[in-house]
């Protein structure tokens, strides 16, 4: 064991201690998050404007500050982004995170000198209690990569504006600059496809002991190792490599292919983070819920998902919150958000402490019929019957279909990319139909009731998403391929 590994470990039993006693104070800790971030915004203009001065309770809160997206905000953002102080949160921002929008285009999502820690340190701390719970920190010792987009910055008016792994990439601290993959010229390279190239050239004949991103991304790099290596396995090409850290999508659909690149099981972390903050992270090999970050400079709001649209949804604090009912998830933020609407959805699957399970996102839901299939559902009819089949699912994504071309009832069309086919399709999507009726009372009646005939499925084929994601300008990085859709925008393009 080197000396990176067993001061990790000295460490790692410190912060583990701290973890879990925020866990246990969580409701406590909240309500004393609600206030501080209430009196620090209380001067600037977001706040002059909801009476932030008048507010003395939760209650009060909902009535003044409204739920709101990006767009319901975008004249404060747009404030910040031309250089306005004091807007959203006292001062102006350390960064901008830049994402993509579906309706705003490129969005500027505040980093404040309070909340950037978070970012940080929430990574760390995941990796911390892998290795108390598990005796595991060689891995500190090898090479360390993280797929993620440029750390190249812009400066938007005295603000540094990029992804945000990009920003986070700045803060690695030093002891570990020696073991980070790639090299920081490679990681800049804006073209996905020419820094994946890249990264395989820097790392082929590394001691990868850890890997990490986002998984459809990671499985493209096993692609390219593979090819140049002539077909060898992970393992092989890195035999101390044993922990995959991944987030952004559910790991389940992508699980057998990887796991099949790799040539072995191994130990993953799945974390949560967002630009707007890092909200929870697996702190157990032994359960595969999140642990909700209750102390990470956020106060938490849910709406239960079937209310979301509804004119007067209720509005409820971490305190109310019921287990395994989907929630829309609502931040207030120690960057400035209030009130904002990230569009995931999660479902609690305990309370002591506080864990849950990400299942989807609020839009990304189809419901031409009534039926408000969600992306949780998907994913669980599919991957339990591509399990049951041995199947393999390299990515898919689904549709309705109102008005077939060759007529007859309409039904949901899914486009799924397979590493290893099935032997009989037809029967194949039967049993993920079933599958799927047996999730959603509402589709099953719709299909019982003849207004909807069962799910068809169109195989695509090799790297079709890979070039979907590319025609649209989002390939890599932090993009990911929506579940579900109500319309058929990605479908008809995938149909060409």
């Amino acid at each position: 064991m080197g000396i990176k590994s067993t001061i990790a470990k000295l460490f790692a039993k410190y912060i583990v201690i701290k973890v879990k006693k925020d866990a246990a104070n969580a409701l406590k800790t909240q309500e004393q998050i609600f206030i501080k971030l209430i009196t620090t915004a209380a001067q600037t203009k977001f706040g002059k404007d909801h009476q932030f001065a008048k507010i003395k309770s939760y209650e009060d809160y909902k009535n003044a500050v409204p739920v709101k997206d990006y767009e319901g905000l975008k004249l404060y953002f747009n404030s910040m982004v031309a250089g306005e102080k004091n807007v959203l949160w006292p001062g102006k921002p350390l960064y901008f995170a830049k994402t993509s929008g579906t309706t705003s285009g490129v969005k500027y999502i505040p980093i404040s000198k309070e909340s950037i820690q978070y970012h940080i340190n929430s990574a760390r701390n995941a990796l911390l209690c892998y290795i108390v719970e598990t005796g595991k920190a060689n891995f500190i010792d090898g090479k360390l990569i993280f797929l993620s987009g440029s750390p190249t910055l812009e400066n938007k008016n005295g603000v540094y504006t990029g992804r945000l792994s990009g920003i986070v990439n700045h803060h690695v601290p030093n002891y570990l600059r020696k073991n980070q993959m790639p090299s920081y010229p490679t990681n800049c390279i804006e073209d996905w496809e020419t820094k994946v190239d890249a990264v395989v050239d820097e790392t082929l004949n590394q001691n990868m002991t850890l890997i990490s991103g986002i998984p459809p991304w990671v499985q493209m790099y096993f692609d390219k190792l593979s090819e140049r290596s002539g077909g060898k396995k992970m393992k092989d090409l890195f035999p101390n490599f044993n922990l995959f850290v991944y987030g952004g999508v559910n790991f389940e659909p992508y699980r057998a292919k990887i796991e099949e690149s790799i040539g072995k099981k191994i130990d993953s972390i799945e974390t949560y983070p967002a630009s707007e903050g890092f909200i929870a992270y697996q702190d157990s090999q032994k359960a595969k819920e999140l642990l909700l970050l209750t102390n990470n400079g956020m106060f938490y709001e849910f709406i239960p998902s079937d209310e979301f649209y509804n004119e007067n949804p209720t509005r409820i604090s971490l305190k109310d919150v019921e287990l395994n009912k989907n929630y829309a998830i609502i931040l207030n933020t120690n960057a400035g958000l209030f009130g904002y609407n990230i569009g995931d959805t999660i479902k609690f699957t305990s309370k002591n402490p506080y864990r849950i399970l990400v299942t989807g996102r609020i839009k990304h839901f189809i419901s031409a019929f009534g039926e408000h299939v969600i992306g949780e559902e998907v994913e669980y009819a599919l991957m339990g019957i591509a399990k049951k089949h041995q199947v393999e699912v390299v990515e898919f994504t689904v549709a309705p279909n109102v008005n077939p071309k060759e007529g007859g009832l309409p039904y949901h069309e899914w486009f799924v990319e397979f590493g290893k086919k099935p032997e009989n399709l037809e029967q194949f999507a039967l049993e993920v139909d079933d599958a799927l009726q047996q999730k959603n009372i509402y589709y099953k009646d719709l299909i019982k009731g003849n207004i909807l005939k069962p799910l068809v499925i169109q195989p695509l084929p090799h790297n079709a998403f890979i070039n979907y994601m590319k025609s649209e300008g989002k390939l890599g990085g932090q993009n990911k391929v929506p579940r579900l859709s109500n319309d058929r925008k990605i479908a008809d393009k995938l149909s060409l």
